[in-house]
């Protein structure tokens, strides 16, 4: 472990001899101690045993010079630090059911999952972390409106005096027009569910009748239409696929094409929000999603007609829960207590997540009662009484209170032996005056207890940021699960801190003494408040507005395998999920200054391209070594464009630092495969409604003051680095 970090402040070693200098200096004392040896010749056995121990001692020296280095450590845990715990990554997991069932029907919480196991590699656990609640959905209200709004004002209820419900929320009647008679975009649909029923997450399949073609002019494949939820703050999009719509868009063309019922209705599968909460529009309360008609993009054509439906119905098929990567373990026997202060036991699977509140050590006495006991950082503030114990992650040692004899004890019991008349009576004067200066930190489990941890969780590491559609082992047995599949890759797993990382946190913390006031202070305790879970924090210069708010951009950790599979990195993959942003503001609300307002935000992510000429020298200019060539041109450019690892020291593209030609340039440059570099051209990608769209060329390319550069390859823009070698 190099110390270059620190200041190198003028020091010498505590012993400079160097090998030459031990030889000489056992050299000079032959004479004196062995006068007889007179032959100092290299060649002398003699001589090669002066080298050998002059080596020996020489190393042993070494290790002496590497005490001050083992002092810092010791210092560091003198402070109380600690080797922070691996973070497990969190992912949603979906299960889906056999068939929809006729009442609620409730997962209970702590079911494992896995990835599948190969040769190479063990199985990843994932764990549930709460109850899935799988409702009964029930249709209230199907309201339109012309515009989608994001607090809708302008409602029309169409079910009143039209349909009929038919039980159980299922709906009939003529047909009904969904959109304007000629559909504009933004013209949108509203249905409202019934606020008591338990939908959280669910997967719902709604059953749409109608007549076959009512929508006219569209793309079956790709209709004009976006599926979305308020989940209490925005409106979420709930289609995966586009093969989850059977109805294509109103438009039923591949059901009939099949020889299919339209009117007996066709499927779409809506996943909802894990949290789908209840709230008011208007006059209607309930839980809301609307299908929003778009304009016409990409391979998207608009709808000549307005869709027109005979009946509705909506049935639960499944539900997403969040999971943990990370194996559970219940009441532990450390072992039996022995009475004694500062006993330490040791926990069978290491490391160990960070507690929960269920997550404690409980001693059961000899009379069978149970004492809870609360886990704390230290015993600096723990009193005789208190049920208080310490807990290394890393380790997985618990230790309970010590005790310790203070320093004014030994000087009493001097005195009372001085003073005494007799050696017994010194002893039985200084045994009560001793005592009572011994003091007890924390409380001692009684002798005979029985040891237990309740419950504690261990896992994590970036092992568990695995990718979409891996977790879909079910460990254990759910009745009429017949599927279960994570939807969206796993994120926020990252690996235990190293004494090296440990080292470079310690001057941050001292520094901010755990309380926010300067911009540096708040991006450390960022970093702190994450778990692992945040890559880079940047705060941005307080305003002045007089607001006193305080902006942090977060960019999470994220998984930077694609990169290496030419894919670069996706800012979708760095987008701050709301736990995470609530994690971190409460952190920082404990630790801010009093008036002082903070904000978590993304960055400004600025896509680049680049397309660029390139003359290869005449040993790789053939179809293999283009290609060769070509790959490994776009792994560096993914390498040195991304908020992560790219940049020019590799810890991430600077915050608003520009992207210009001769960055391009000086990386071709490297390669000694091109021969000759010729035009050069950037492109910027940004972010422009609900879609990401090329803009023209440009000699440099800005993300601003508050943004970063992210560079991927996206499909459906058609956009990444094209290079041509000649």
């Amino acid at each position: 472990m190099e110390f270059d970090f620190l200041p190198n402040l003028p020091k010498s070693n505590l012993d400079d001899r160097t090998f030459e200098d031990l030889v000489e200096e056992c050299l000079q004392r032959i004479p004196r101690y062995c006068p007889e040896w007179t032959n100092h010749n290299p060649s002398d056995p003699g001589i090669t045993l002066v080298e050998l121990f002059s080596w020996l001692t020489d190393q042993m020296l070494g290790r002496f010079n590497q005490v001050p280095r083992r002092q810092y450590v010791a210092f560091l845990e003198l402070l109380g630090i600690r080797l922070q715990p691996p973070t497990p990554a969190q992912v949603e997991v979906t299960f889906y059911l056999s068939s929809a069932l006729p009442q609620l029907y409730t997962i209970p919480a702590g079911i494992e999952l896995a990835t599948e196991r190969i040769t190479s590699e063990e199985a990843i656990v994932f764990t549930t972390e709460a109850p899935l609640a799988i409702g009964c959905p029930h249709i209230r209200h199907v309201l339109t409106a012309p515009q989608a709004e994001t607090m809708p004002q302008s409602l029309r209820d169409r079910l009143a005096n039209r349909w009929s419900e038919m039980g159980a929320g299922d709906w009939g009647g003529p047909e009904l027009a969904l959109f304007n008679e000629q559909p504009q975009p933004g013209n949108c649909f509203y249905l409202v569910f019934d606020e008591a029923d338990l939908l959280d997450g669910n997967a719902i399949a709604l059953t749409v009748k109608g007549q076959q073609a009512t929508p006219t002019g569209i793309n079956p494949t790709l209709p004009p239409r976006r599926w979305e939820a308020w989940d209490g703050e925005q409106w979420q999009p709930i289609l995966d696929r586009e093969v989850d719509d059977e109805t294509q868009g109103f438009s039923f063309s591949e059901l009939a094409r099949q020889g299919g019922n339209p009117l007996q209705g066709a499927d779409v599968l809506l996943h909802l929000p894990v949290e789908w909460p209840a709230v008011q529009f208007t006059t209607y309360r309930g839980r809301w999603l609307r299908c929003v008609c778009l304009p016409a993009a990409d391979q998207r054509t608009p709808y000549e007609a307005t869709p027109r439906i005979t009946g509705l119905a909506c049935r639960s098929v499944g539900g997403t829960v969040r999971a943990s990567q990370c194996t559970q373990i219940e009441r532990e026997l450390l072992g039996i207590s022995t009475g004694e202060p500062g006993q330490t036991f040791t926990l069978a699977s290491t490391p160990v997540l960070p507690r929960q509140a269920d997550e404690h050590i409980v001693t059961v006495d000899a009379l069978g009662t149970p004492r809870r006991w609360v886990e704390v950082n230290d015993f600096a503030d723990s009193g005789p009484q208190d049920l208080h114990y310490t807990l290394d992650a890393g380790q997985g040692t618990i230790q309970f209170g010590p005790q310790v004899r203070e320093a004014s004890s030994l000087q009493a019991q001097v005195r009372a032996q001085m003073g005494a008349r007799s050696r017994s009576l010194a002893l039985a004067a200084s045994q009560p005056e001793a005592a009572a200066l011994e003091h007890q930190y924390g409380a001692v489990a009684p002798r005979g207890s029985r040891i237990f941890m309740a419950a504690y969780r261990t896992g994590g590491g970036i092992k568990g940021n695995v990718q979409t559609g891996t977790v879909r082992v079910l460990k254990t047995a759910v009745p009429y699960v017949t599927q279960v599949i994570n939807r969206r890759p796993a994120r926020h797993g990252s690996d235990g801190e190293t004494l090296d990382q440990a080292v470079i946190r310690v001057p941050k913390l001292l520094r901010s003494r755990d309380r926010a006031v300067t911009p540096e202070d708040f991006e450390t305790l960022t970093l702190q408040a994450g778990q692992g879970a945040v890559a880079r924090a940047r705060c941005l210069p307080v305003t002045t507005d007089g607001a006193g708010t305080v902006r942090v951009l977060v960019i999470p950790q994220a998984d930077t395998t694609t990169i290496e599979q030419g894919l670069g990195l996706a800012p979708t993959a760095l987008s701050l999920e709301p736990l995470l942003e609530q994690q971190i503001l409460s952190y920082l609300d404990e630790r801010r200054l009093l008036g002082v307002q903070v904000t978590c935000a993304e960055p400004d992510y600025t896509g680049v391209s680049v397309q660029a000429e390139l003359f290869l020298e005449p040993a790789f200019n053939h179809a293999e070594g283009r290609e060769d060539v070509l790959q490994r041109l776009r792994l560096a450019l993914y390498r040195q464009f991304n908020p992560l690892i790219g940049g020019p020291d590799g810890e991430g593209w600077p915050f608003g630092r520009p992207v210009y030609v001769a960055d391009v340039i000086a990386l071709f440059q490297a390669f000694p495969q091109i021969r000759q570099i010729g035009a050069v051209q950037l492109f910027e990608v940004r972010h422009q409604g609900d879609r990401w769209q090329r803009l023209p060329p440009a000699s440099v390319i800005d993300p601003g003051s508050e943004g970063t550069i992210c560079s991927w390859f996206d499909r459906h823009l058609n956009s990444g680095h094209f290079l041509s070698c000649y």
